[in-house]
């Protein structure tokens, strides 16, 4: 029966699919003023490509996390009203782009009577007081400041700490991704 039990909750697994971390081919283009033109051009541009990508976000790809490799830099063209060179830049880099439906571990920013802020790595997430579970209660006068508490278990939910939350939707915007989590299911909540 157990083995039933594993073999059903694998195919699960493999049928939903859920990964928020992904290796994507990339396009962008890298804008040089022409005091950088030299022998050293090709690496000034590469340089500039790890600066300006890493760590953005684009709302149809996600936080760029990092850049693994780079492609192919094309041949430069000259804006005619500025003298600078635009070079298209083809790249690959490991991307971060939560979907509706991941479990995901997050630390806790703000807490107050509305719920409960926090950062998944780059990402901002809320957690409604509707999406918390009705045995814990807001407390504004606490040691450690506001919190949500569960008397009857002793489990504390305060800044700084880590959670676990199901992502239960997603707002994209051109340059910004936010979701709004839940701690209303099983294995939810306070991790350390």
């Amino acid at each position: 029966a157990e083995y039933g039990e594993f073999q059903t909750f694998q195919h699960y697994f493999k049928r939903i699919n859920l990964r928020m971390f992904y290796h994507m081919c990339l396009e962008h283009r890298i804008l040089l003023h022409p005091q950088y033109f030299g022998p050293r051009l090709i690496d000034i541009v590469k340089k500039k490509l790890f600066t300006e990508v890493e760590g953005s976000c684009t709302g149809e790809y996600g936080f760029v996390v990092a850049v693994t490799t780079i492609d192919h830099i094309g041949n430069g063209v000259i804006d005619q009203g500025q003298g600078s060179v635009n070079f298209p830049v083809k790249y690959k880099a490991i991307v971060f782009r939560p979907f509706k439906g991941e479990v995901v571990d997050a630390i806790v920013t703000e807490v107050n009577k509305v719920g409960i802020f926090c950062a998944v790595g780059p990402l901002s997430c809320f957690i409604s007081r509707h999406s918390i579970p009705a045995d814990m209660e807001h407390a504004a006068d606490t040691e450690a400041g506001e919190c949500y508490q569960n008397i009857d278990e002793g489990i504390v939910i305060q800044k700084d700490d880590e959670i676990r939350l199901k992502i239960i939707g997603t707002r994209v915007d051109a340059n910004d991704i936010f979701a709004v989590g839940s701690l209303m299911d099983d294995f939810l909540g306070l991790v350390s």
